[in-house]
């Protein structure tokens, strides 16, 4: 059982809460992003037994008894990659009625429990799910952000930093998963990714679903790894395969539950009809992405339109990350109208706050940079929080209007 967290997890915090008062708590989240270590760094002293069901003895006898296995657990326990065994989500349901107790079922899965609504429903009201991801900018540099206070506030200084330079590459194709992460070189991290997707979809994939031609779906998460932060087009997606349009989208929607790929769903206001109403398709970890691609930092910094949008994928996930933990609840959306005015990243903050986010990969910014965010701002009116152009530069400065421009840095780092 680890004693320690290696790095950071700011999620820690939201865990011990929420296990004081819900009866069953999820973290669920991609493989190898940390969830197994996260759940027995936090019950480990607190008494919690684990099993885990990529156990085949642990599986079997929990599929053929689901009600008796939970009747014979431990007061306190972790149940690890619960999602192998669907039927036991009933048996908690009963045992939970049963006996209500906080902090009793902590549970790990790494699939998308909210797409599965039979398993969701059947603990609604009764858990509590944790999103975790992989490793934050913030929890490898062990500093607490406060971007999205910030944001919100539109509270942003004028400050002079560091420019990331070199390094943004870098920190864009290393990605964000701890294993990974702790190989000794770039050509290791490569070969770990790899290895990774080849995991992923020969042993989860099955347990998802009969997928008679599994070889299509490497070749696919690479086609969505090339067209990361463009609108979703199912009929690009699946031209190079001999597999139908409805097939391929249900392949896309198999990797979206297994957080490997992510769509970003469009913005929209009964002020405008002139919206595009396509998601955008995000990959799930740039990491990732670039060791589908072959790209190590050099060749992603010489590719400047990939690099570019690498990178809008890349703060798209540090925000997401930074949410998951946030006080309060966001969403996260796109926008795109047909007179090609667009905000890469749009969030909402309850009912009454909406901010925008432009992302550049240059050390430069310039008025015209602001033009889909100055839409956005006459569109919500008094709900504008903020917009900003976060860049590759030195300086933070406002542009008037709760615009600001601000370095890349900034967003894991506290001012």
């Amino acid at each position: 059982m680890p004693e320690h967290l290696l790095y950071a997890r700011y999620s820690k915090q939201p865990l011990v809460e929420a296990l004081e008062d819900s009866p069953a708590v999820l973290i669920h989240g991609p493989r190898q992003c940390g969830k197994t270590t996260l759940a027995r760094f936090v019950g480990g002293p607190r008494g919690y037994t684990y099993i885990s069901f990529d156990d085949d003895v642990a599986r079997v006898a929990a599929e053929s008894d689901p009600a008796g296995f939970v009747s014979r657990l431990a007061d306190r326990v972790i149940l690890d990659e619960v999602q192998k065994v669907p039927a036991l989500f009933s048996a908690l349901k009963m045992e939970i009625d049963r006996h209500r107790v906080p902090g009793r079922f902590l549970l790990t899965g790494s699939t998308q429990v909210l797409l599965v609504p039979i398993l969701s429903d059947s603990l609604a009201g009764r858990m509590e799910i944790l999103r975790l991801h992989p490793l934050a900018q913030c929890e490898l540099a062990r500093k607490p952000p406060d971007f999205l206070d910030t944001l919100f506030a539109g509270s942003f200084k004028t400050v002079r930093t560091r420019r990331i330079g070199s390094r943004l590459p870098e920190l864009i194709a290393d990605g964000g998963y701890p294993a990974a992460l702790r190989r000794p070189s770039r050509p290791r991290r490569l070969r770990w990714y790899r290895d990774f997707v080849e995991t992923q979809i020969q042993r989860d994939v099955r347990d998802l679903a009969r997928i008679s031609a599994l070889d299509v779906l490497p070749r696919l998460l690479t086609a969505a790894a090339s067209q990361t932060a463009q609108l979703f087009n199912l009929s690009d997606l699946a031209s190079p395969f001999r597999v139908s349009r409805p097939t391929i989208g249900e392949y896309v929607g198999l990797l979206e539950r297994l957080f490997l790929l992510e769509r970003l769903p469009p913005w929209h206001s009964n002020r405008l009809g002139r919206l595009v109403k396509t998601p955008k398709l995000h990959i799930g970890d740039t990491g990732l992405g670039c060791a589908l691609l072959g790209m190590d930092a050099p060749s992603l910094d010489a590719d400047r339109p990939l690099l570019g949008r690498y990178l809008e994928t890349f703060v798209y996930q540090e925000l997401t990350k930074q949410a998951s933990w946030y006080d309060l609840p966001v969403h996260f959306f796109h926008y795109r109208d047909k007179d090609q005015v667009e905000v890469d990243i749009i969030i909402e903050r309850g009912a009454r706050s909406v901010a925008g986010i432009e992302v550049k990969a240059s050390a430069t910014v310039t008025s015209s940079d602001f033009r889909g965010l100055r839409k956005l701002g006459r569109i919500t009116g008094e709900r504008f929080a903020a917009g900003v152009v976060l860049y590759d530069g030195e300086v933070g400065a406002s542009f008037g209007d709760r615009l600001y421009a601000i370095p890349l840095r900034r967003l894991w780092e506290a001012s």
